[in-house]
C-alpha cells in the first residue's frame, strides 16, 4: 500500500493503520472535524444597527478583517444569541471537514467540585488533534507539488508526515503537526472512523511531535534512521 520510500514502509511489517471500532478519544484514532484555515486572516463581525429598534434577534452587521494591531471599539449593539464580552470580539473562520488525528487526549477530566461558580468554559474537556489535507490535485483543490510529496515522503520535514488514509478519496495525504490544535471533547465537535494507529505508528508520531516541538530528533528512532537511508 505504502511507496517504498516512506515511514510507513520503514516499519512494515508492523501495521501503520489497524482498525478500531469503538467509541473513545485515545491517542492515534482517525476522526473527522470542521478545522480553521489556520494561515489565513479571520474575519470580525461587528453588529452596526437593527432592522427594527425592538427586535433583538437580527442585526445587520459589518464584517471586515481582524488584525491585531486594529483597535476595536467596545461592542454595545444587544444581539440575541451572540454575546459578546468587554474585551472580545467576534470572528468568522473558513473551515473544512477534514480527517485528523488525535494527538492528545486533552487531559485529566476536573472535579467538580473546582468548578462550582465558574464558567464551564474555564475547564471543558478538548482534544488536540493534527489535520490532514489531501496532497494530490482534483476538482475540488489545488493538492502539493510532486517534488514536495516525494521531500515529505524522505522524512526531511518536522512539520509534514506523508501517509495514505484507509478512507478513500486522495491517494495521498500529508499530516501537518505545525497545525495541532484543540477541538470540543463533545460528539458534535467530531464524526469517528473505524480507524486507528498502530502502535509502532504512533511510537513514530511521537518521535515526529519531539521533533517538531524540540527541534531535536532522537538518534536512536525510526526516523533518524529512515532519513539517513533516504536522503
Amino acid at each position: 500500500m505504502f511507496p517504498e520510500i516512506s515511514i510507513q514502509n520503514a516499519i512494515d511489517p508492523s501495521p501503520w493503520w489497524i482498525q478500531d471500532n469503538t467509541k473513545d478519544y485515545h491517542r492515534g484514532r482517525l476522526i473527522w472535524a470542521f478545522v480553521p484555515h489556520v494561515d489565513q486572516l479571520p474575519y470580525t463581525v461587528t453588529p452596526i444597527g437593527r432592522p427594527e429598534a425592538s427586535v433583538h434577534d437580527e442585526a445587520t452587521v459589518r464584517i471586515e478583517p481582524l488584525r491585531i494591531g486594529q483597535y476595536q471599539p467596545e461592542m454595545t449593539l444587544p444581539v440575541a444569541g451572540m454575546p459578546c464580552y468587554s474585551g472580545e470580539v467576534r470572528t468568522l473562520y473558513r473551515a473544512k471537514r477534514r480527517p485528523v488525528l488525535v494527538v492528545s487526549e486533552g487531559g485529566e477530566p476536573v472535579q467538580r467540585e473546582l468548578t462550582v461558580g465558574k464558567p464551564k468554559s474555564h475547564t471543558s474537556p478538548t482534544l488536540l488533534v493534527a489535520p490532514y489535507y489531501g496532497g494530490e490535485a482534483d476538482g475540488s483543490r489545488a493538492g502539493y507539488h510532486p517534488e514536495f510529496l516525494k521531500r515529505v515522503r524522505e522524512c526531511e520535514f518536522p512539520q509534514f508526515i506523508g501517509d495514505m488514509l484507509p478512507l478513500g478519496g486522495s491517494t495521498e495525504s500529508v499530516l501537518r503537526l505545525d497545525h495541532i490544535q484543540p477541538i470540543g471533547k463533545h460528539h458534535d465537535s467530531i464524526a469517528w472512523t473505524e480507524h486507528c494507529l498502530g502502535e509502532d505508528a504512533m511510537e513514530v508520531v511521537d518521535e515526529w511531535i519531539t521533533w517538531i516541538m524540540t527541534g531535536l530528533l532522537p538518534a536512536d528512532g525510526i526516523i533518524h534512521d529512515a532519513r539517513k537511508d533516504f536522503l
